[in-house]
């Protein structure tokens, strides 16, 4: 084996498995980074650890291959409660601490907390590296474990507050498994009669419907996806993570559905009497704590984990396999739906979605002053281009785009944050280094443009040119109602202390960080101020000027 480094094995193995961006805050592994100097790499030095690790996990999210974090031991909590977000996703993200010496704990050494445990929760493998001859093979096992099967994040911590261990010769063997460096790094095939038994079910059903998760998107499953709805007549209800998985003027798709959904999809749901579930674990998000479908409704659910099969619903049938193999095999199997015997039930869904949509369009053509957020949403879906993207924080964010927002082009793509507010922005600076030259439109709010607005510095400075949206209402609107309640509806004093901030003017904000700002007061502006930006080339902040009253509507718990 050749003699070597420690930080010149995890430079070379970062660039055998082709990590493109590392995000990280100073100082961990420098050495490391000094030997990257003549590769391929990019260096993403930004200003938080958070910020850290929700660039990996945006860039994961975009691009299939794990995104790469890093911060020393002083920073570590803070990028262990950054991989919340990646964890609740599924995004494989690779995150590296520093750590103490043994001969240093207990002994008040500088900066020393034990935090090593703070990443269990929020990873599915987490390890200290003690020695530079395991850096090989626990690197390999990150990415091993970052990648298989349902993806997520992964974490070592190296001795050393800035891993300086690393910096030690040992004979080392920088190994890289290839397989291991995207989504999914193998395809596992189903059992041909658990496809030909969830087939009899679907035949059977008079009125199926599909709900598509994230692992639709991981697969690269979408067109496998509609063609077996198009081929069987079944209506698609989708996840926020599935958005883009099918075009919202289908006559097949039915919306999200959940928690921050579209009426119409819930109620499809509602009335199934059957629902098969293709790479979504069924959580709480997408059945809004599991009323949609209702309990007893029989259920096929589809997922590349095992464990997840029947975890939140008892299946009719469970299927083991990668989604876009799977689908495939259905496709290749299935008999064509009778489209006479289909007809009552996709009218019926056509019928739901019709009723929603003109109950909606008031809002998304609203010429109102403040603009309204549905609005905001209407010019995005009409500015974006053919390729673009759009990336949402959480919250009302998530609501109004996963809603009011529409998939128009197959090429289009949707990511959202998975529930940590703040997400938005830095995740859309991931997922604009992962696709550089698509157009990437983010959507956030002002609650959450301020967690990590440091963070334009670094847009300007690598020169990550995105759009950020901003819905200004100088509050976080999202906390009326639950204020209102606190207050027994009747609020009085300084209740509004509880929810709203000073009028901030994001677009001079942007400008003092030599990024381009656009202040938006007038609905019929958002469109032209859209297009400016994305014809820009540069980081562009577009502040528009929205209804604090303007609410997203909540499903009632």
């Amino acid at each position: 084996m050749p003699r070597m480094t420690g930080a010149r094995a995890f430079a070379e193995m970062m660039n055998g498995y082709g990590v493109s961006h590392i995000f990280f805050v100073p100082a961990i592994m420098a050495k490391a980074l000094a030997e990257m100097e003549d590769m391929p790499i990019r260096r993403v030095m930004v200003h938080g650890e958070k910020a850290a690790a929700y660039m990996a996990d945006g860039f994961a999210r975009a691009s299939g291959r794990p995104g790469v974090c890093m911060a020393q031991c002083i920073g570590a909590s803070n990028l262990a409660a950054g991989l919340r977000d990646a964890y609740m996703a599924c995004s494989p993200v690779i995150a590296i601490s520093g750590g103490t010496l043994p001969s240093a704990r207990y002994r008040h050494a500088y900066q020393e907390v034990e935090d090593f445990s703070q990443f269990a929760p929020v990873t599915k493998f987490s390890a200290t590296v003690e020695t530079i001859t395991r850096i090989p093979d626990l690197l390999r096992q990150a990415f091993r474990d970052a990648t298989s099967g349902t993806p997520g994040p992964v974490h070592l911590q190296m001795q050393n507050r800035g891993g300086q261990f690393s910096e030690q010769e040992a004979d080392l063997e920088p190994l890289v498994e290839e397989q291991y460096s995207r989504v999914p790094p193998f395809r596992p095939e189903p059992e041909t009669q658990r496809v030909r038994e969830a087939l009899v079910v679907l035949a059977k059903a008079q009125r199926p419907v599909i709900v598509a998760g994230g692992g639709v998107v991981r697969s690269g499953a979408q067109r496998e996806l509609v063609a077996l709805a198009e081929k069987l007549q079944i209506p698609v209800v989708t996840s926020l993570n599935a958005k883009a998985a099918i075009l919202d003027a289908h006559p097949l798709s039915a919306g999200i559905s959940g928690s921050y959904s579209r009426e119409c999809a819930n109620n499809t749901l509602l009335e199934a009497d059957l629902v098969f579930f293709v790479g979504s674990r069924a959580g709480g998000m997408v059945t809004h704590f599991w009323r949609f479908p209702k309990p007893g409704t029989a259920v096929i659910q589809l997922d590349i984990n095992a464990s997840e099969l029947g975890r939140n619903y008892p299946n009719a049938v469970s299927i083991l396999g990668d989604a876009k193999v799977t689908l495939r095999q259905m496709l290749d199997l299935a008999q064509p739906g009778s489209p006479g015997a289909a007809k009552a039930w996709t009218a019926r869904v056509q019928q739901l979605v019709a009723k929603w949509r003109a109950e909606e369009e008031p809002h998304r053509n609203s010429d109102a002053v403040p603009v309204r957020p549905e609005r905001i949403c209407r010019e995005i879906s009409e500015a974006l281009p053919a390729d673009g993207v759009v990336v949402s924080d959480t919250g009302h964010a998530g609501m109004w785009t996963g809603t009011m927002f529409y998939i128009k082009h197959p090429a289009q793509q949707y990511f959202r944050c998975a529930g940590s507010l703040g997400w938005g922005f830095p995740g859309a600076l991931g997922v604009k280094c992962a696709l550089p030259d698509k157009p990437v439109v983010c959507f956030t709010g002002d609650g959450g443009f301020y967690y990590h607005i440091a963070e334009l510095e670094t847009a300007r400075r690598h020169n990550i040119n995105l759009v950020i949206v901003v819905n200004n209402n100088s509050g976080l609107n999202q906390e009326i109602t639950l204020n209102k309640v606190a207050y027994n509806n009747n609020p009085r004093g300084g209740w509004t202390d509880m929810w709203t901030f000073t009028e901030v003017n994001f677009a001079k904000i942007a400008e003092g960080f030599g990024c381009a700002g656009i202040r938006v007061e007038k609905p019929g502006d958002v469109g032209d101020a859209l297009r400016r930006a994305l014809a820009m080339n540069k980081p562009v902040v577009i502040d528009v000027v929205s209804d604090v009253n303007a609410l997203a509507r909540r499903v009632p718990h």
